[in-house]
């Protein structure tokens, strides 16, 4: 992989694990065009090495996560452009993080508004440090969510507290996001990685085919038209001919831990 060309962006991996630093804090790490780009350039590389089973995305710096988009770019746009915008980062970005196979675990290290809260949605779960603040002000400016923020919140925490929140445009603390249900965790600043990174130790232990499998089933319970059931009785039975079925349940019976070769 060769990620030399980012501008905005720190992309390093180890041992299994990926992590993305969306690098712009002297701009609270808001996401502009190029970030946006860069981050969907980032996700298909590292949903292409095989050797990558976690993937994790914060912000730099202490302050935010990401702050929110940047509104500058796009200030003055018509609809039609606008459109363009909203379905070009859901389509490059936003629904590529949430459909991707790998597993992906936001951190939440600051704010995360707007944008920034789309972006950790759109990511299979999210941690956050006690300092983080999130909320979608963009009815403050006179426009809604336009990267999936008014589909993925109800999901997270129930139409009811979505609505409160999208129409008062007000911040939330870090627990009371843990007690909506919009973050797992709540942990400082200095265990936000410790956390994140035993948790994903967790999730490599485990087949990363059977993962992929389940990402797909449980997100097919969102979609319109899409019998999540019958993925699930699909996926479970393509794991059986995978050979990670195969060591999990020889590993099982011999009284082993398995050592899953990801096939």
């Amino acid at each position: 992989m060769n990620f030399m060309n980012f501008e905005n962006i720190l992309v390093a991996s180890t041992n299994g694990l990926a992590t993305i630093i969306i690098n712009r804090p002297q701009k609270l790490n808001a996401l502009n065009r190029r970030t946006i780009h860069e981050l969907s350039t980032a996700f298909e590389s590292l949903e292409d090495d095989t050797t990558i089973n976690v993937i994790l995305i914060t912000g730099s710096g202490e302050k935010a996560f990401v702050a929110g988009a940047d509104i500058s770019e796009f200030a003055n746009f018509n609809g039609q452009e606008a459109e363009e915008l909203a379905r070009l980062g859901q389509e490059s970005l936003f629904n590529r993080i949430e459909n991707l196979s790998t597993p992906v675990i936001a951190l939440i290290n600051g704010f995360a508004l707007g944008g920034g809260l789309e972006l950790a949605m759109a990511c299979h779960f999210r941690i956050a440090s006690d300092t983080a603040k999130m909320g979608l002000p963009e009815v403050s400016l006179g426009v809604i969510p336009g990267y999936g923020g008014t589909q993925r919140l109800p999901q997270l925490v129930g139409k009811g507290k979505a609505m409160e929140l999208i129409m008062t445009a007000n911040m939330i603390s870090a627990e009371e996001a843990k007690q909506w249900g919009l973050v797992n965790y709540v942990v400082s600043s200095d265990e936000l990685m410790p956390l994140a990174e035993k948790l994903a130790s967790k999730i490599m232990r485990n087949s990363s085919v059977a993962i992929s499998a389940a990402i797909r089933a449980v997100n097919d319970n969102f979609k319109d038209g899409v019998d999540g059931f019958k993925t699930e009785i699909h996926e479970f039975g393509n794991c059986f001919e995978s050979d990670d079925f195969k060591e999990g349940t020889t590993a099982f019976l011999e009284k082993r831990k398995p050592n899953f070769p990801g096939k």
